[in-house]
């Protein structure tokens, strides 16, 4: 059985697609998702009112304490999962991870697991330039400029080994099916 770790910052940009791939990939039977939140995706989830829709869905849905409970980064470094998956990942855990900060649940379990062999893939909301358009909780589109920082802290990641950039909400689902084998 493929076993993903899901990990959700404090960004809503594409949450609700990116939940809807994430439930049909354990529609297949050969693939396992666990989720963890930090603080911030949990009030994310509240917010975009799918926090029960998202438990009723996993089987293990756990939200941060500190840097290192829920311990998942063991289990990630070993390889018991085959992926982390962080998406998305806001701009506040992109520049941590950018800089080696590892102070949450997440930017701490990215850190560890770039020990190991596991892939690492994260969709930051904030790595196109210009004007991009979001949905707010309410439904409302939202247009928001990506800030130069934010630009530069993505290419950090893209420089880093082990860390592949998601462009899209659709390389999530394709990824997920290369792993089990399906186009």
């Amino acid at each position: 059985m493929t076993r993903i770790a899901w990990g959700i910052t404090g960004a809503g940009d594409k949450i609700e697609e990116i939940l809807e791939i994430m439930i049909e990939s354990t529609q297949k039977k050969s693939i396992r998702v666990d989720v963890f939140l930090s603080k911030a995706g949990k009030q994310v989830m509240h917010w975009y009112k799918i926090w029960k829709r998202l438990n009723e869905s996993f089987e293990k849905v756990k939200v941060e304490v500190d840097s290192n409970v829920p311990f998942i980064a063991g289990p990630l470094q070993v390889g018991r999962y085959d992926a982390l998956i962080i998406a998305p990942l806001s701009a506040n855990s992109t520049a941590k991870i950018a800089y080696g900060i590892e102070d949450t649940l997440l930017t701490n379990a990215v850190a560890q697991t770039l020990k190991g062999d596991t892939p690492v893939l994260v969709y930051p909301v904030d790595q196109f330039p210009g004007i991009v358009e979001t949905i707010a909780p309410d439904g409302q589109v939202v247009k928001i400029k990506t800030r130069a920082i934010d630009l530069e802290n993505v290419d950090r990641l893209r420089k880093m080994e082990g860390i592949t950039i998601i462009k899209s909400v659709s390389e999530i689902h394709d990824y997920l099916n290369s792993l089990i084998g399906e186009n």
